[in-house]
């Protein structure tokens, strides 16, 4: 499942999950169930309280068009960077570098719709979500935003619960680390975190001088070849003697 670390105007770094394509294409789906529903219901009752055909066309053209065009637009200003599709199953649309998005974002976000969803079938948007690092169609690339959960989807069992190591079930192999604090051992995750998720020589290399550094300061003599194995059982040594 694809992260996203966004920096708040606080200077706080948070992680949210960035919501897949099947998410967006259901809150899409429940958006057009909505119109759909308003659309009948106001069809229904400009037919019922207009006789002239002539002036029911123009309440639809006045009245039901403007619903349909504008919709997501409007939603996504007025909740927020939300329809109520999204909202309804935890979507909502943020800003990469951290500023709640502006008018201007969400309607460059709703122009290239039409190129992303309509024109294209959803093809251009669906292939763009996939393959961009932020699951970003070409609104979002264009307009710097993308789509988030705002509740996550990973969830917990009974069982992960009772894997958890105890002293009893668990031989630490470095307990030096003790030393270490709780900032320290975040900031190796993190390392180790961005390593998994990109994959590429200069963060393999700051794993390496990550675990060269912390091994000095702990007085370790014998490090493992695998780096990364290294920091992940110091991390497992630090949760279990520390617990």
């Amino acid at each position: 499942m694809k992260t996203i670390e966004i920096n708040t105007a606080q200077k706080v770094t948070i992680q949210y999950e960035l919501a897949t394509l099947g998410n967006r294409f259901l809150a899409y789906f429940i958006d057009i169930l909505i119109m759909g529903g308003t659309i009948t219901f106001l069809s229904v009752l400009g037919s019922a309280a207009l006789s002239s055909k002539d002036n029911f066309l123009v309440f639809l053209y006045l009245v039901v068009g403007p619903i349909v065009i504008f919709y997501t637009l409007l939603s996504e200003i007025l909740m927020h960077g939300q329809s109520l599709g999204k909202k309804s199953i935890g979507l909502k649309v943020v800003k990469l570098n951290g500023d709640a998005p502006t008018n201007h974002d969400y309607m460059m976000r709703w122009m290239f719709r039409f190129i992303d969803i309509f024109m294209s079938l959803g093809s251009v948007g669906s292939l763009l979500i996939n393959a961009s690092p932020n699951s970003q169609r070409l609104g979002g690339l264009l307009s710097g935003t993308t789509v988030i959960r705002t509740t996550s989807q990973r969830t917990f069992s009974l069982n992960d619960i009772l894997k958890i190591s105890t002293l009893d079930t668990y031989q630490p192999t470095f307990p030096e680390i003790k030393k270490f604090n709780e900032k320290d051992m975040l900031f190796i995750k993190k390392v180790l975190e961005r390593e998994r998720r990109f994959p590429n020589p200069a963060h393999k290399k700051a794993v390496g001088a990550l675990a060269d550094h912390v091994a000095n300061q702990l007085k370790i003599q014998n490090i493992p070849n695998d780096r990364s194995k290294f920091l992940r059982t110091l991390i497992n040594d630090y949760i279990v003697l520390t617990r």
